[in-house]
């Protein structure tokens, strides 16, 4: 019976986060994993981390996820009365020959892409 509650918990806590998953940018969820979702009487806060693949111009090269940078936070549309924030994680690599770190070109990703003016912003917002 532990065992199918436990299980029964993650699967909820996994469905949670894919309906949360729905309210974000289209092409949000190309880029970024939903870790996490805090929701109380006021606010949702939809936590994202971009996801460890490495940017299409350093695909060949030796390269090291190195974290984070510090969160952006991002105000979305209200629902149903309460405010939404994005939490967005962007990771950074490093390039080990060179010893220098890089990122993701959001430019250049908004350049590349046929994206909605939902998804644009949202790129304009976590380049600040």
């Amino acid at each position: 019976k532990i065992n199918v509650y436990f299980c029964c918990q993650q699967i909820s806590k996994t469905m949670q986060k894919d309906g949360y998953s729905l309210l974000l940018p289209t092409g949000t969820l190309d880029y970024f994993d939903v870790v996490n979702v805090h929701e109380d009487s006021t606010q949702i806060v939809i936590y994202l981390e971009e996801k460890n693949i490495v940017p299409s111009e350093y695909s060949g090269k030796d390269t090291e996820s190195k974290g984070f940078f510090e969160p952006t936070v991002v105000q979305d549309f209200p629902i149903r009365g309460k405010q939404v924030f994005l939490n967005v994680r962007r990771r950074r690599w490093i390039l080990k020959p060179e010893g220098k770190y890089i990122s993701r070109n959001w430019k250049l990703v908004a350049s590349g892409t046929s994206m909605t003016r939902e998804f644009a912003s949202f790129l304009k917002e976590i380049c600040r």
